[in-house]
């Protein structure tokens, strides 16, 4: 079969060469063209690719919706001119080529804005129902379905500059715990039962507050089990902190209770203090994020220029990577959950693999931001998406297979602070313009 079709560049000579090739998918069969060989023009890019595939599947099914497909060759996504693409990777066009056709990556939707009071500093997405914002009026907020702020946490005296949902094995996912840290010093700790309808935000105060950072509290993550957070902070330290017996009095020593007022009700409530269970320390700067992927294994990123590996057990770090930039941001992810991403003071997207003895040059590096990376986190359930966040006011999705972002957001105004995925087809983000913004429809395979 012969295809002539729009969606290329070039003159007539260029659009008069065909190159001979055949689609494979991994889609269901809704999704799947005959397996027949095709000659197409050279010139095609990926929209024409992705108009060829639209056709054959209308031609098998008159139902069929047209949408934008994306392509591999060789397990790299085509992002030039077929013909252009195969002279870059040296690959011969005298065999019948192979093209591997999946759903285009992007956000199809976007919601109405979550407006806050302030600029909106961290969100969580890691509940499919909630989403958990902290805001520098030092309120912190529970939206539900994305739209509706339905609860209210009250109790920090600053900026909150981290929220947290703690994801433990005893949580679900209308009863959990929730961290949270600000320039306040403290870290917070919140119960959240979702048991009664309720028509009006409700304000819930802390149970617990956590003291011993003497600045202010950058990052914060809990353990794979949920039974213990820790914390970065910006007096260089990194604080592990017990929340499985949190609401026990008399655990530990170190913990007193003391009398408030609750503003939401006449009755006076106990509130419990207490200080870290441990302390690491090595970062000569603030520590800036902090993930704990693995039960016996904390990471950190710090202005220090640093990525570090630390041994919950012993304290010790293990590894130590300087990469030359002040860092805002990390996640761990990718391949075998073993990939570290990072971002700061410049506009580049780096990641690495430790696994690679010998070296410590960063396996990919992404570079269509043009200012400072405040954010990064890789998809949950693939080895190759993650989205940055930046201060030029821009959400990039990126796939490891190609240079290119594979969509770009710049509904906000002003700085993004925060961005994160939820319900795995939405990428959230909040930012200087007080605004949460969810963009939604984003297919991962």
């Amino acid at each position: 079969m012969d295809f002539g079709v729009a969606g290329g560049a070039g003159g007539s000579e260029e659009a008069a060469r065909r190159v001979r090739v055949r689609f494979t998918t991994k889609l269901g069969p809704p999704l799947r063209v005959p397996s027949a060989p095709l000659a197409v023009p050279s010139n095609l890019t990926r929209m024409g690719l992705s108009e060829i595939v639209n056709l054959l599947l209308e031609n098998a099914s008159a139902e069929h919706e047209t949408q934008p497909f994306d392509f591999l060759i060789d397990g790299e996504l085509v992002r030039l001119p077929l013909e252009e693409f195969l002279l870059a990777k040296g690959i011969t066009a005298e065999k019948v080529l192979e093209i591997e056709y999946i759903k285009a990556v992007a956000p199809r939707k976007q919601q109405d804005p979550c407006l806050h009071d302030d600029w909106v500093s961290s969100v969580d997405g890691s509940n499919p129902s909630y989403i958990l914002t902290g805001c520098y009026d030092g309120i912190a907020r529970l939206w539900k379905g994305g739209a509706a702020c339905t609860h209210v946490l009250v109790g920090h005296s600053g900026a909150i500059t981290s929220a947290h949902i703690i994801n433990g094995k005893d949580e679900s996912e209308n009863r959990f715990h929730i961290a949270t840290g600000s320039k306040d010093r403290t870290l917070r700790l919140w119960k959240f039962d979702d048991a009664e309808h309720l028509e009006h935000p409700v304000n819930i105060r802390e149970y617990k507050i956590l003291q011993g950072h003497t600045s202010s509290v950058q990052s914060i993550s809990s353990d794979p089990s949920g039974d213990m957070i820790c914390s970065g902070s910006w007096d260089g330290s990194i604080k592990l902190w017990d929340v499985k017996n949190s609401e026990v009095q008399g655990d530990t020593v170190s913990i007193k209770k003391r009398k408030l007022v609750s503003d939401t009700a006449n009755h006076v409530e106990s509130q419990l203090e207490g200080v870290a269970a441990s302390t690491l320390v090595g970062h000569l700067q603030s520590v800036s994020s902090v993930v704990w992927p693995e039960r016996e294994t904390i990471y950190s990123a710090s202005w220090d220029h640093s990525v570090r590996q630390w041994d919950v057990q012993t304290g010790q770090e293990t590894w130590n990577m300087a990469c030359g930039k002040v860092l805002n941001c990390l996640d761990i992810g990718g391949e075998s959950s073993a990939l570290i991403a990072a971002g700061g003071s410049d506009p580049v997207l780096r990641i690495w693999d430790p696994r690679k003895p010998g070296t410590l040059a960063p396996v990919f590096q992404f570079s269509s931001h043009s200012s400072w990376i405040s954010a990064c986190k890789w998809h949950c359930k693939s080895w190759f998406h993650l989205l940055s966040a930046s201060y030029d006011g821009k959400v990039m999705l990126w796939d490891l297979r190609t240079a290119w972002p594979l969509a770009i957001t710049d509904s906000h105004k002003e700085k993004v602070l925060c961005a994160d995925w939820w319900k795995n087809d939405s990428v959230i983000s909040g930012g200087a313009d007080s605004k949460l913004l969810i963009c939604s429809g984003v297919s991962i395979q």
